[in-house]
């Protein structure tokens, strides 16, 4: 499986402009056979939009209306979940609680404002630990309206695992095993950077650079060490830091779903690697060249102006995460009936929040429109999650009662260990049903997936 060398940018395509006057992106969720190991190597059967892996990137300033006009060319049914955008409820893409799911020969008009500058992407919110793993997700990028990077200086890198078998194809038959929805989730064998496998990009000496990193794998937490490329950290899910941060500590664990933002300014060449066990695997390499001796100034960022929380009069939520493998026995119910060992088995139930398995006619909570909100999440549970609150930015305020060091950055998902305890605090000032999940994708349709009402 040989290197492929790209020139300056990775290759996205971008959405073609169906209506300039309008704004109009015609987006299609679609089988296609594409390979994952090399240009001319096997072909496995993907689902994708617009043909390609990753999807293409839809790339728009903040402030600006989107309208997507998305058909589904699939067989089964589907949506588009908007990742990380504080979005009108209607359009945040939920099938079966914010809209109906889109059926197959089926459209949806998505239509909404983007409200902040930063990385986000888009993916499949029905079914989304099948048609995840099978390729429906893209980069979407919200820009300043004074873009601070160009083209050339602005990297998008879409990271996934894929379980491959034979020759490098997608082992489409494991999709869906019991073991990985009670144990960590689905974890492949391969990584890919914008669907190949051990790029190559090329990169000019001393001029800042911008990697927006988005981790697409259904459930692995890939570790990463921006030092040992002197790279700095200038935003998380989407939202900019006040100034780039280097980091005093090692790993940064980039969760299902998570993104950063790093910005480097190269001397010479480096890998972006991963760390699996101590090891160190290299998904990405830069080369870099030219001439120049003095580094070009780095573009500032504007943080987005959210809501801080009023933790003195927060309303308190507790969250209980129970099940899964090795967790001995719970009791917890699924639709009203208690889960029995054949109901595992039937529905794939294995996981509950404060005994419930799954969503619920009724929310877990309800807020009024701009109350604080603060959530702590016990997990009691032998394994990590990765859980994402819809519609919202909060703050991590403390981990297992001791305060968050890390600045405490806005976020949309966070990370929790096994039998940790975390907090986390937003304002819910946009009004609607919002999920509250895990997103370990097999985790969340096996159980750890609940919603909250905001009036």
């Amino acid at each position: 499986m040989g290197a492929s060398t790209l020139s300056l940018l990775p290759g996205l395509p971008r959405l073609v402009l169906a209506n300039v006057d309008e704004g109009l992106f015609e987006l299609t969720a679609a089988p296609q056979e594409l390979s994952l190991v090399s240009d001319d190597g096997p072909l496995s059967p993907l689902w994708t939009y617009n043909g390609g892996l990753p999807g293409p990137e839809i790339r728009i300033k903040r402030g600006e209306r989107i309208r997507v006009n998305f058909s589904n060319q699939l067989e089964e049914p589907t949506s588009v979940h908007w990742h990380g955008i504080r979005i009108e409820n209607s359009m945040d893409g939920v099938a079966g609680l914010t809209q109906q799911p889109v059926m197959p020969g089926e459209s949806f008009a998505y239509d909404f404002v983007a409200p902040d500058a930063g990385t986000y992407w888009y993916h499949a919110h029905n079914r989304s630990w099948n048609q995840v793993a099978r390729g429906l997700y893209g980069p979407l990028i919200i820009d300043e309206p004074e873009v601070p990077f160009d083209a050339e200086h602005d990297l998008t890198l879409m990271i996934d695992d894929w379980r491959l078998v034979g020759q490098g194809t997608l082992d489409v038959a494991s999709i869906g095993e019991l073991m990985d929805w009670s144990h960590a989730g689905r974890l492949g064998n391969y990584i890919s950077v914008n669907g190949k496998l051990a790029q190559t990009l090329q990169l000019k000496a001393n001029e800042p650079y911008r990697l927006r990193l988005i981790n697409a794998a259904n459930a692995r937490v890939f570790e990463f060490d921006p030092n040992r490329f002197a790279a700095k950290v200038i935003g998380y899910d989407g939202q900019n830091l006040s100034e780039p941060t280097r980091l005093d500590y090692a790993p940064l664990l980039l969760g299902p779903a998570q993104r950063v933002d790093l910005l480097v300014t190269p001397t010479e060449d480096f890998a972006l690697e991963t760390f699996v066990e101590g090891r160190a695997y290299p998904i990405t390499r830069f080369e870099v060249s030219g001439p120049r001796q003095t580094a070009l100034p780095v573009p500032s960022l504007t943080p987005s102006a959210l809501p801080e929380p009023d933790l003195a009069n927060a309303r308190r939520i507790r969250v209980e995460m129970q099940g899964g493998a090795m967790g001995g026995r719970v009791d917890m119910t699924f639709q009203g009936r208690p889960v029995t060992r054949q109901l595992m088995q039937d529905y794939g139930q294995m996981w509950a929040f404060n005994g419930v398995a799954n969503l619920t006619d009724d929310p877990m909570f309800e807020v009024e429109r701009g109350e604080t909100v603060l959530i702590e999440t016990i997990n009691r549970t032998r394994w990590v999650h990765a859980m994402h609150v819809h519609g919202h930015h909060f703050r991590v305020l403390s981990r297992s009662g001791a305060e968050a060091d890390d600045g405490q950055p806005w976020r949309d998902t966070f990370l929790i260990g096994a039998q940790q305890t975390t907090e986390i605090a937003f304002v819910a000032d946009n009004p609607g049903k919002w999920l509250y999940h895990c997103h370990m994708l097999e985790h969340a349709a096996a159980g750890m997936n609940s919603w909250f009402q905001v009036g």
